[in-house]
């Protein structure tokens, strides 16, 4: 049954001071009155805290606090009940079994939020952006997570929708009133300029959410260079920690070491990677294939070089083969002077070992993925992968709609694409939801959300 009652612990599983323990439900005030030794629960108003204990045949588990939040007037929209108990693994395992065995269910993951979602609480977009705001670790991924939360991106969505509602109305009452004298005659040359319209709008949104999608899901930056140019020491400088052994020995790193940088709001996912050479070492042989792999995926590559000596034929290598990924050539070393065999290359110069150059190379990185002017305005943006690729399902669409219109296709037609459009960008909010996307992306979240 979907509204049965659920209950979730809403809190990190460990030691700590307090555990919530979440239930809701059409029963949930019931259900836990039962357990409860304080004030009669069932006779208390909504966004009341009460003092007592939780007691199962005449044990006291805990000493506690319930809040009451009443139907409508709850995150669910349904009666909701939370318990703060004392932390620790015990307790709240305890009070749970007890909800359980007086009626409640266990919930699944994320399945408060979900009936959030199915009793209009809250849109899909706000859904999403509460996972987002959970798992944020820079100022603005919080940033971007509660534009989500707070329905702006729901409201950017809708004013899209709204266009492309109006334009699909003319088609209607062209369609179904011909006779009409006062309605539009819905000819191709009018649908062309309003579609065109429709999608330089998407494409305004869509160049912002290069910078949201970056800030949200952040950089997968692969440090490469040939052995001993100083990868390692440019790993530890950047996350300020000994991360990486750091040695004279060519050939230390043999496998992938990874970490994450805040980089002024954006996330770098470092990946320091063992030197690429020829080797006949089958260990060292293992570690760089893996760093040609992780080039590969790389969004951003930061090829070190030694400034202080001449390129070698490695180093030419290295630079053929990543000359088509976006990247940053560092010139480390610069402590011990600069070869003016390097005076051609274009490359950041810094010393990981003196920490010197680290702001400017920063610098670099937020000036080639990120709009400042967007983060320092709040300008609206998605950030989401499944957004993105749902408002280009819609622009494909809108531009099938215009190529069917300048081959004449009947009116009728040229609305089909005009109507998946209007799915696409309804499946963005979840207006359009299948079960198995609802069912799917809740499944994301964690137990008690």
């Amino acid at each position: 049954m979907l509204f049965d009652t659920i209950v979730g612990i809403a809190t990190l599983r460990g030691i700590s001071a307090i555990n919530v323990i979440r239930v809701s439900g059409s029963d949930a005030i019931q259900i836990v009155a039962k357990l409860f030794d304080g004030k009669p629960l069932i006779e208390q108003p909504s966004h009341t805290v009460h003092y007592g204990h939780i007691v199962d045949e005449k044990t006291i588990l805990d000493e506690v606090l319930v809040a009451i939040f009443r139907e409508p007037r709850s995150f669910t929209s349904e009666n909701v009940v939370e318990i703060s108990t004392h932390g620790g693994y015990l307790i709240a395992d305890k009070i749970v079994e007890s909800l359980i065995k007086n009626g409640c269910r266990l919930a699944e993951p994320g399945e408060f939020t979900k009936r959030a979602y199915l009793n209009g609480r809250i849109d899909l977009t706000q859904a999403e952006s509460i996972m987002d705001m959970v798992n944020a670790k820079t100022t603005t991924q919080l940033q971007i997570a509660n534009q989500g939360l707070s329905g702006q991106v729901k409201n950017l969505i809708s004013e899209l929708q709204a266009d492309l509602l109006t334009l699909m109305a003319k088609i209607e009452v062209n369609i179904d009133y011909p006779e009409y004298d006062d309605a539009i005659t819905m000819t191709n040359a009018i649908i062309i300029p309003e579609a065109t319209a429709l999608i330089d709008k998407i494409d305004e949104v869509l160049v912002k959410s290069n910078t949201g999608k970056i800030i949200r899901d952040g950089l997968k930056t692969v440090i490469i260079g040939k052995p001993n140019v100083g990868k390692s020491s440019l790993l530890n400088t950047l996350l300020r920690e000994e991360k990486a052994i750091v040695t004279e020995i060519s050939g230390t790193t043999r496998d992938l070491i990874e970490g994450e940088l805040n980089l002024g709001g954006i996330l770098l996912k470092l990946i320091d990677t063992a030197g690429i050479r020829s080797t006949n070492d089958v260990v060292e042989k293992i570690g760089i294939d893996r760093a040609k792999k992780a080039l590969n995926e790389a969004d951003l590559v930061l090829l070190v070089l030694d400034q202080s000596q001449s390129l070698t034929d490695a180093d030419k290598e290295l630079l053929e083969m990543t000359k088509d990924k976006v990247r940053i050539i560092v010139g480390n070393k610069h402590d011990l002077g600069s070869n003016t065999d390097l005076d051609t290359v274009k490359m950041i110069r810094i010393s990981a070992k003196n920490k010197t150059g680290i702001d400017i190379l920063e610098s670099e990185v937020k000036r080639l993925f990120i709009d400042e002017k967007l983060v320092g305005d709040q300008e609206v943006m998605l950030s989401n992968t499944r957004h993105i690729g749902k408002l280009k399902e819609a622009k494909k669409a809108l531009q099938d709609a215009i190529n069917g219109a300048n081959n004449e296709y009947p009116v009728d037609m040229v609305e089909i694409d005009l109507r998946h459009a209007w799915d696409a960008l309804g499946e963005i909010t979840g207006e359009n939801g299948t079960d198995t996307l609802i069912s799917t992306l809740f499944s994301k979240f964690c137990l008690g959300k």
